[in-house]
């Protein structure tokens, strides 16, 4: 039981909250559901930094934006505590210790991933993937979709984008539209908009309340949402002439901008967008790398997003944008993850003012509401994208259901879930020990 005391804890300062968002890029596994909770339980509950109502007006925001909705949500929260300079060391150290591992990862990979032993570990984790999306899909879902209305936006759009591959900005807008006018008509059906804990909570005072005024450097001026716009255009723009002299990691710049601008609703939603360019559009690697990437991306601290560092390492190394694969694969590891990262910053310090000057304003916070309702059905049609690539490995979009049945992959899903779902096992321990299952039929086989 949280202990509830009459007083705000100390602000804590910026060494301080060093110490704390470090130690949170290493443990921060199971995708952003597992680290907005892991924040939630941290920052709310026990160090009360910021009150409930605070924590879920920041993240209704963050899961409007385009990209990885934990990482900007911690860059929020610390710019919230500590300006600029927070909110920048933040950001990285959310993403650098999983950018390292993962390019490490990704070079052991290419060397020995056509080992039977390391193919049978990916056999066992990527239905357990497909598990823990679905899992992601009801844990937001039974937080977010409280009455019938917000549920009906969540169904229409998981068939908009299933059925009639309606793009994720049009779900977002027409998501948003539908909050804007439902907030006039009934209201009541959007208070208390989505999230991961609930709005009417209080685990004691906290430093920022939810009647504390936005800190000086929190508040709204045009004047400096211009100059960071400004600032962010200038910075994305030398360094995309940085990189004319290689048309393939200059294509990787152009794209990951893209995707940080152009998908909606977190590192889920954004998977499916990125898959179509890298596999399909740019062929810098496989449908099967990319899903064991995601494989990775789940059992590695960091933003689920990071698989992008996969996906440029992979790309770099076979586009050869460089003599050396090693060369090769950290050049396009960095580009893939700097320019598909940099949008996160600008979206916090250059919206955030207006953010915090909206709080508590329905008109405001009731289309963010049924975005986040909107966002629950795109999650449940990534989950729906990994089984059918699981369930049969050897289909394809022209013949949907061709090639052999893998009913093992989908009782290691089924059974995944259920460990997630009603036992409450770590997401960690899942993957694992579906790794060893993986492993151990590999040698079956």
């Amino acid at each position: 039981m949280t202990d509830i005391t009459n007083a705000a804890p100390p602000t804590p300062t910026l060494g301080e909250a060093f110490k704390y968002w470090l130690k949170l890029g290493f443990i921060a596994f199971g995708g952003p559901v597992g680290q907005i909770s892991m924040m939630h339980n941290e920052l709310v509950e026990r160090r009360r930094w910021l009150s409930e109502h605070r924590f879920l007006h920041a993240l209704n925001y963050c899961m409007l934006l385009p990209g990885p909705e934990a990482i900007q949500l911690a860059i929020y929260i610390s710019w919230l505590m500590h300006g600029v300079k927070g909110a920048v060391m933040t950001g990285i150290l959310f993403f650098m210790p999983a950018f390292v591992l993962v390019t490490v990862l990704a070079g052991v990979y290419l060397a020995y991933g056509d080992v039977p032993a390391m193919q049978g570990i990916f056999y066992g984790i990527k239905p357990a993937v497909v598990a823990v999306v679905l899992f992601a899909a009801w844990r937001i879902g039974s937080k977010v979709l409280k009455n019938e209305v917000l549920m009906t936006i969540a169904a229409l759009a998981f068939i908009g984008i299933f059925f009639f591959k309606i793009g994720f900005p049009w779900i977002v807008l027409a998501a948003g539209i539908l909050g804007a006018i439902g907030g006039k008509l009934i209201p009541a059906k959007f208070k208390a908009g989505g999230g991961h804990g609930a709005a009417g909570k209080s685990h004691g005072p906290a430093i920022l309340d939810d009647d504390t005024p936005p800190p000086a450097h929190a508040k709204f001026s045009w004047g400096k949402s211009i100059m960071m716009v400004t600032i962010f255009v200038a910075i994305w723009a030398a360094s995309m002439l940085a990189l004319q002299g290689s048309p393939v990691l200059y294509d990787m710049g152009e794209f990951f901008t893209k995707a940080a601008f152009l998908t909606i609703g977190g590192a889920y939603a954004v998977l499916p967008y990125v898959y179509q360019g890298a596999v399909e559009q740019f062929g810098w690697l496989t449908g099967p790398q990319m899903m064991d990437g995601l494989a990775l991306g789940e059992t590695t601290p960091g933003p689920l997003i990071k698989v992008v560092t996969w996906i440029g390492y992979l790309g770099g190394v076979d586009q050869g944008v460089f003599a050396g694969p090693i060369a090769a694969g950290m050049a396009g590891a960095a580009v893939a993850t700097f320019f598909t990262f940099l949008p996160s910053f600008l979206f916090i310090l250059a919206g955030g003012p207006i953010v915090e000057a909206t709080r508590g304003e329905l008109k405001f916070t009731a289309p963010l509401t049924a975005i986040t309702a909107a966002v629950v059905g795109v999650i449940l049609n990534l989950a729906t994208f990994f089984a059918w690539h699981t369930f049969w490995p050897g289909a394809e979009d022209i013949a949907p259901f061709a090639g052999p049945f893998d009913i093992i992959a989908v009782v290691i899903a089924i059974a995944s879930f259920v460990a997630l779902w009603k036992y409450k096992v770590d997401i960690m321990k899942t993957i694992g020990v579906c790794a060893l299952l993986g492993l151990a039929l590999s040698f079956v086989k």
